[in-house]
């Protein structure tokens, strides 16, 4: 893999996984962890009190991964066994999911996703994961559904929170302290605001979708969907709780920065596309 637009894709991974590898080791064991170490029933012994670190060696693996892949890309066995890291990885968190502390009580519990709003986003990660593991195996098309469904889900999901008063609120602090946002709630309230941004994550979502049969929706539904995750990297240096002296990232940075992931499966969505126009 010697493209530039591959070697964007681990660039992108040894960035964000880079960055959580050390902000998970410096915040410690926290209720992203513990939630997970009890789900599978691990509350007490070594994993419970170590868990932080396991998943920093984790992210830490990712990193290290990718830089490999780029100082050494002809070796296929590097990627592969990127792709095996990247499935185990984001397959522990996400069977969490399965847990009710991820979803909000308030609201009627699933699809109202609360906790698991960080946790959808390790979708991302399997994609990628499959796609290195599984490339020689899938067509073109199939490579291309692959690489979408994650950045569909999230815009489906998280999207569709924005229409409810909780999400809306919850947002607030980061739009407001975006220059390219904040002057929205000069014009509409905190509910409409969360409400366009919410039909907007929808229609980018439906465009993507399209794309996949009809050609002329292709860059306008990458550039829609790369604009969300852009703009939800453009908080971490604008929303104050973002970062931190003390941890490099907050847990509230983390959430952000797992966006990067995103962009990495638009960019193989992007490249698996312009080949199959070649192959056509």
């Amino acid at each position: 893999m010697t493209t530039p637009l591959n070697k964007l894709i681990y660039v992108l991974l040894l960035v964000a996984s880079g960055l959580m590898a050390v902000s998970t080791l410096m915040i410690g064991s926290d209720a992203s962890i513990t939630i997970v170490t009890d789900f599978f029933g691990l509350s007490s012994g070594f994993i419970s009190a170590n868990g932080h670190i396991i998943a920093a060696l984790g992210f830490a693996l990712i990193s290290l991964l990718a830089l490999t892949v780029l100082v050494k890309p002809e070796h296929k066995k590097l990627s592969q066994l990127m792709g095996l890291a990247l499935v185990v990885i984001s397959l522990v968190p996400l069977i969490s999911l399965f847990s009710e502390q991820r979803w909000i009580a308030s609201l009627g519990g699933f699809p109202a996703i609360g906790s698991g709003q960080g946790i959808i986003k390790y979708f991302a990660l399997l994609a990628l994961g499959i796609h290195l593991l599984a490339e020689d195996k899938l067509n073109l098309t199939q490579q291309r559904l692959v690489q979408i469904l994650p950045v569909v889900l999230v815009l489906l999901w998280i999207g569709g929170m924005k229409f409810t008063e909780l999400e809306a609120k919850g947002i607030e602090p980061l739009v407001a302290s975006s220059p390219l946002m904040s002057w929205m709630y000069q014009i509409w309230s905190v509910q409409t605001t969360s409400n366009i941004i919410g039909v907007y994550d929808l229609i980018a979502l439906a465009a993507l979708l399209l794309s996949l049969r009809i050609h002329a929706l292709f860059i306008p539904a990458v550039l829609m969907s790369g604009a969300v995750m852009l703009t939800t990297q453009s908080f971490v240096f604008t929303w104050p709780d973002a970062l931190s002296a003390e941890t490099l990232l907050s847990s509230g940075g983390q959430f952000l920065i797992k966006d990067l992931w995103y962009l990495a499966n638009l960019v193989f969505y992007y490249q698996l596309t312009k080949l199959a126009r070649i192959i056509e």
